[in-house]
């Protein structure tokens, strides 16, 4: 809303300094600044009332260190991460970009998910929450609407050099190439230099019309990715300040990512693919990453209050429709390879565990416990520890993949 008052000051009253509310660079540095206010000063008061409201942890018995001194603490505080985030995303971004209609619609979706999953959990005492199944249908459901949106929206464009040359200066000789934007299912392939891979090219031996059937296989990727990607967010909030941590890692990164694509100067230097528009998600960016931030504030060891399912898929939600959105999302495996990991352990603890019972009589289990956490406080490791040596892992792992703009 401040965008489009200051836009108009600018551009009716021409009030000077008004105009540097155009710059994406200052609104993103603004939403970071408002964004971590908000959830350290008031991040507070919301987890006074969480605690007064008695919305405190369930902690199952798992014979862990100092698991039984987590039993009472405020859950739910994802609603910190989501307020931060959207109070500055509303304030300060263009809000008829459908590059942020996306990811406001992912917040408030993943948010609701989560939120039922822990009202169930703390209100109606049941442990297990929200049926997995019905995780999964909402998570599908965003799918759906993000990869229809994605390909059926006119808004949502690539912009590429056309074959045909166009000599702007004669004299000179100078040849350049017109830019054409246009609908495209193309996406990044990391470490490659001819790195473009269109999904439509898939159907492409089963149909000469494969362009225009191309649906059929980008939004079940989207759909498949959001879901992989909030899963493993949610699995690896298992520890004080670990999801936290890591997602502002990889977020920042996307962050670096969206900036460059998103601007027709960078992203031509730098010979990867121009999305219009997409560079307003930078500041969305920046209030996520102070949110973050912020709650870590409280977050980090010892804990005064847990994210929850409110938090964690909301998080994963949204790394995965950033990702999507400037192409990047080949490069989720690298950036988010801390929750993949998780997820892979919990995968292989359960198949191997069920293979074994019913071939030897016995369940066998790869790892002491799973998620992959848990292996590493079983051996006896700290959860600082764990938490700080993930979070550097997952800083190489985005320095890696911000490489790949100029590795190829």
């Amino acid at each position: 809303m401040l965008y489009y008052l200051f836009e108009y000051l600018d551009k009716t009253l021409d009030i000077p300094g008004t105009g540097v509310f155009q710059y994406i660079t200052f609104r993103s540095a603004l939403a970071l600044i408002l964004s971590l206010m908000i959830s350290t000063i008031y991040g507070k008061k919301i987890i006074t009332f969480l605690r007064n409201q008695q919305v405190g942890e369930t902690v199952r018995e798992l014979g862990l260190e100092g698991q039984t001194q987590k039993a009472g603490t405020p859950t739910m505080g994802g609603l910190i991460i989501i307020i931060a985030t959207l109070i500055p995303v509303v304030l300060l971004t263009k809000l008829n970009n459908i590059y942020i209609l996306l990811l406001i619609v992912t917040t408030l979706w993943m948010g609701t998910i989560g939120f039922i999953d822990d009202y169930i959990k703390i209100f109606k005492k049941d442990k297990q929450g929200l049926k997995g199944i019905f995780k999964v249908i909402g998570q599908v459901g965003l799918g759906l609407i993000v990869g229809s949106v994605l390909y059926f929206h006119p808004g949502v464009t690539v912009r590429e050099k056309s074959s045909t040359p166009i000599t702007f200066n004669q004299t000179e000789n100078v040849i350049s190439q017109i830019p054409v934007e246009h609908k495209s299912t193309t996406t990044t392939i990391p470490f490659t230099k001819n790195n473009e891979l269109d999904y439509a090219q898939i159907l492409k031996p089963f149909t000469d019309d494969y362009q225009n059937w191309a649906w059929l296989v980008f939004i079940p990727i989207v759909i498949f990715i959001i879901t992989a990607v909030s899963n493993g967010a949610n699995l690896t909030d298992g520890i004080d300040g670990l999801a936290a941590g890591t997602s502002a890692i990889s977020v920042l990164a996307l962050g670096i990512f969206t900036f460059i694509s998103g601007n027709i100067i960078l992203s031509s230097y730098l010979n990867v693919m121009y999305i219009p528009n997409s560079g307003e998600m930078t500041v969305f960016i920046a209030a996520f990453v102070g949110a973050l931030i912020g709650f870590l504030w409280y977050n980090s060891y010892p804990a005064s209050v847990f994210m929850g399912d409110t938090g964690s898929l909301t998080i994963g939600g949204i790394i995965a429709v950033l990702a999507i959105s400037v192409r990047k999302e080949m490069l989720l495996p690298v950036l988010c390879a801390i929750f993949f990991a998780e997820s892979a352990s919990v995968i292989i603890q359960v198949t191997y565990f069920k293979y074994t019972k019913k071939r030897f009589g016995e369940g066998r289990r790869v790892f002491l416990m799973s998620p992959l956490h848990h292996h590493y406080q079983k051996k006896g490791y700290h959860e600082s520890k764990i938490v700080t040596r993930f979070w550097i892992v997952t800083i190489l792992l985005a320095i890696v993949s911000i490489v790949t703009l100029k590795l190829r």
